[in-house]
């Protein structure tokens, strides 16, 4: 017999009783009944009831170790009587009696449970992340991460594409977050930098002449974490490919999101085709190029309506669009039937203190004798036929609700943007149990930088301007090449963007103008992009890609509230990690040897 098993905690079924069974695992929880202790043994696999009754020699010692030590148990496999079946386990139909124990490891009192599911402050949890994962959910989510990466594994590779592994020591390249630098001790006062994404290398790999390639890449960003971010790393299914259309893209990855979601569906919907949505439409419709399809409600700009020629008695509203600013109404369906003043009056507080905007006007509409009016300042106002104009331009009627965000554009679809996001959930708008895919397309190829008052480009440097060379040597104003589009596109689910992407520009010329439109010249490129630049050079193919985040793609199919609950060892907001204690502090023989000196810090 093994020395350890002859089956797993979630092997057994009533078919084995009767025969004897060797298991090892965790003490998962005891119970003590009528001259027996009942032990919950579990192990990757699942669970099985022990029962040690009290003539055994090994009975006190069980019954005095802390839940978590590890033990090995022989005995019989005996079948349960009816009214003891635990129908909620796999092997609930049976367990195991005790003739023989060993103590593998006896566990210290744990500083959280793992028995259940409670909620314990993040740090603790991080802290002992070995605890955390022992989990049934955290655990479930793990293996779920697992299978995904396998799957999206076989797909690819189903459709022809090779996976290559591509540098993790490289050059520094100013894509947007800050590098991880790590200094080189052959080189000394050199820097390797961590990729923030294998771009540079993917698009070499198409230079190299083959055709479709693809990796579960690591990436490193420097930057805070988010819900759906993870400080420090995150993985991503990077893919590139030679010869290609933004359509070529879409046919190809179109099938491998829809395929990974549905296999992991249990029993909720992806809707397919994924429909193609112009930049310019999501942010004037959902207020955001990430939308949440399964929201039904749809932002209107009726900056028309609050004008001074208008007479809408909003003068507020009146001097915003003045100066050039737009009022987009965001609709809130019913909410005057079924909300109270507060409902209203927090939507304004929401928007004034989490989303640090002015505030949120409202309007409330009611029917007196089938006349549909509001009695709220923004449209107490307007005369009968500019109010009946407005109803018909929103589509509002009697009950529903409607706010206002007002502001410079950005500013304006901001906020009706999050909006609506908040009025979906709070009035349980969402389509339920579905995956709500669509492409973003068209995105501008820059937009205007207010901080530093340049124009700069807006999503990915590498991409193929439509319209190509001369497209970027005919936007000779500002005006211009903030109306210029690029060949790039994302992915978004359910409202969480798991994915950019671009037909790139693969020509020297196009490369260097789009650079000197930001300001950057010849050199500047030559410099920070040498290998890419010189293999465009000698022979470059038309490609394009995309990289659809690994970790959000488990986060939604978990249904997990954070990201850090699908990732193994995550990092904590700070980007440390408390259970290895990381970032450390390096010794003087180990800084000597690097060449390297450090500032004095105090000590957090």
């Amino acid at each position: 017999m093994h020395a350890y098993r002859t089956h797993t905690c979630g092997q057994l079924r009533a078919s084995d009783a009767g025969s004897t069974a060797k298991l090892s695992g965790w003490i998962h929880n005891t119970r003590e009944h009528a001259s027996a202790l009942f032990v919950d043994l579990r192990d990757h696999y699942g669970l099985t009831q022990v029962v040690i009754y009290d003539g055994a020699e090994f009975y006190g010692l069980v019954k005095r170790a802390p839940r978590e030590s590890v033990i090995t148990v022989t005995g019989e496999v005996v079948a349960r009587d009816e009214t003891a079946i635990n129908s909620k386990l796999d092997t609930g139909e049976v367990e195991v009696v005790a003739r023989e124990l060993v103590m593998e490891s006896l566990a210290k009192p744990v500083p959280l449970p793992v028995f259940g599911e409670p909620d314990y402050p993040e740090d603790m949890r991080l802290t002992y992340r070995y605890l955390d994962l022992r989990r049934e959910s955290l655990h479930k989510n793990i293996i779920l991460r697992g299978q995904v990466i396998d799957s999206l594994r076989r797909r690819m590779i189903a459709q022809g594409f090779t996976e290559f592994q591509t540098p993790i020591l490289t050059a520094s390249s100013p894509e947007g977050a800050r590098d991880f630098l790590v200094p080189s001790r052959l080189n000394p006062g050199k820097f390797y930098a961590l990729p923030q994404a294998p771009q540079q290398f993917k698009q070499l790999i198409m230079m190299s002449g083959f055709d479709r390639y693809f990796q579960i890449a690591p990436c490193f960003r420097d930057e805070d974490a988010r819900a759906d971010r993870s400080p420090g790393e995150f993985y991503q299914l990077d893919i590139e490919m030679s010869f290609v259309t933004q359509e070529d893209v879409f046919d190809a990855v179109e099938p491998v999101m829809a395929g990974v979601f549905e296999e992991f569906a249990h029993g909720r919907t992806v809707k397919t085709p994924f429909p193609r949505i112009p930049y310019r439409d999501a942010i004037e419709k959902y207020g955001s190029d990430k939308p949440d399809l399964r929201n039904p409600v749809l932002l209107r700009d009726v900056s028309e309506f609050f004008t001074d020629e208008n007479k809408s008695g909003f003068g507020i509203f009146a001097k915003i669009t003045g100066d050039g600013g737009r009022v987009i109404a965001v609709p809130a369906p019913g909410a005057t039937d079924s909300q109270s003043r507060k409902f209203f009056d927090d939507m304004d507080k929401w928007a004034r203190k989490d989303m640090q905007m002015p505030g949120l006007g409202y309007a409330r509409l009611r029917a007196d004798e089938g006349v549909i009016s509001s009695q709220d300042p923004i449209l107490k106002a307007f005369e009968a036929c500019h109010f009946r104009d407005f109803l018909e331009a929103t589509g509002l009627r009697a009950g529903d609700g409607v706010f206002f965000a007002a502001g410079k554009r950005a500013n304006a679809y901001k906020l009706a943007g999050a909006a609506r996001n908040r009025i979906g959930e709070q009035l349980d708008m969402l389509e339920k149990d579905v995956f709500r895919f669509c492409w973003i397309v068209d995105f501008p190829m820059y937009e205007r930088d207010e901080e530093n008052n340049k124009v700069d480009f807006s999503h990915n440097p590498f991409s193929m301007p439509q319209g190509g060379i001369d497209a970027l040597v005919s936007a000779d104003t500002e005006e211009k090449q903030l109306d210029l589009l690029a060949y790039q596109y994302d992915i978004v689910c359910n409202g969480v963007e798991l994915s950019s992407g671009a037909i790139r520009n693969h020509k020297p010329e196009i490369m260097y103008k789009a650079f000197d439109i930001v300001g950057y010249d010849k050199a500047f490129v030559d410099r920070n992009f040498a290998g890419m630049i010189n293999a465009f050079q000698h022979g470059a193919p038309p490609h394009g890609g995309i990289a659809p985040g690994v970790d959000r793609i488990v986060m939604l199919l978990a249904g997990a509230r954070t990201i850090r609950d699908v990732i193994l060892f995550p990092m904590n907001g700070n980007a440390q990690d408390l259970m290895m204690k990381a970032p450390g502090k390096a010794n003087p023989a180990q800084l000597e040897e690097l060449h390297l000196r450090l500032v004095p810090v105090e000590d957090n």
